[in-house]
Order: structure tokens, then C-alpha cells, then sequence
């Protein structure tokens, strides 16, 4: 059995967004991952795209989040599909932190952040352990 606290996980700090891969192949799995992710207040998770669905669970606070074309309101307690490589970003709209756990249907993940006018970041789950700079917003 595999099992994280998503209240008490260590999370690597980069800028206004912390975050951890506690579920992905390397730990075991064989088709599932999971990010678990803090949004400072006022900040925002970048535009990105995810190579598997997604599942959006909101542990703590509310957020503005859009996938594709829709923008909707989350709170606590709340959840939302992310279509595999659709765009999706999330904004805190509080003064607390947000605190987000996002599963996904397969165990390894490629999550692109950035556009194609600019110098896309790559972030590999699963795999070997990728760079904090990859999710930079």
C-alpha cells in the first residue's frame, strides 16, 4: 500500500507555487499519479497541458480555474476534470494559500508549460526527477 498525507507532504517551493509528485511510477504505481500543489495568495498555477486526464480535488481555499475555453469558481471540497493535453491554469482568488491535489489516469506524466511562440518548459512525472524551473510561471 502507498500512502502520502496530502495535509503533511513536503513540497519543493518555487516562487508563488510549491509542489510534489507524491504518486507516479517510480514510487509503484502502475497507472495513476498524483501532483499535490500550493498556490501562494493572489498567485497563480501557469498555463499547461498534461499528457493524461486529470482530476482537480481543492483540499483548502478557492480558485478561479480555466480548462480550454471555460473559466469557473472552485472551492474546497470540489472537483474537476482536466481533459488529457487540453489548457488549464489556476489563480488563487483569497489571501490563504490553495491547496490542490490533482490525479491522473496514467502513471508516468508529460506536462507542457508555455506556448509555441515562446520556449515551451517540459515536466516529466514519473520518470527521472525533473527541475523545479519547469513549472516556473
Amino acid at each position: 500500500m502507498i500512502v502520502f498525507d496530502t495535509q503533511d507532504y513536503e513540497l519543493i517551493q518555487h516562487g508563488e507555487l510549491a509542489y510534489a509528485f507524491p504518486l507516479h511510477e517510480q514510487v509503484g504505481t502502475a497507472s495513476t499519479a498524483a501532483v499535490l500543489f500550493e498556490v501562494a495568495p493572489h498567485g497563480a498555477l501557469a498555463t499547461h497541458t498534461d499528457s493524461a486526464e486529470e482530476t482537480l480535488v481543492v483540499l483548502s481555499g478557492e480558485c478561479e480555474a480555466t480548462v480550454g475555453d471555460e473559466t469557473g469558481l472552485l472551492r474546497a471540497g470540489q472537483v474537476a476534470v482536466v481533459p488529457a493535453s487540453v489548457p488549464h491554469a489556476v489563480r488563487n482568488l483569497t489571501d490563504e494559500p490553495l491547496r490542490v491535489l490533482g490525479i491522473f489516469t496514467s502513471a508516468t506524466i508529460l506536462s507542457i508549460f508555455g506556448d509555441d511562440s515562446d520556449s515551451p518548459q517540459l515536466l516529466v512525472n514519473g520518470a527521472p526527477i525533473a527541475t523545479p524551473a519547469a513549472v516556473a510561471a
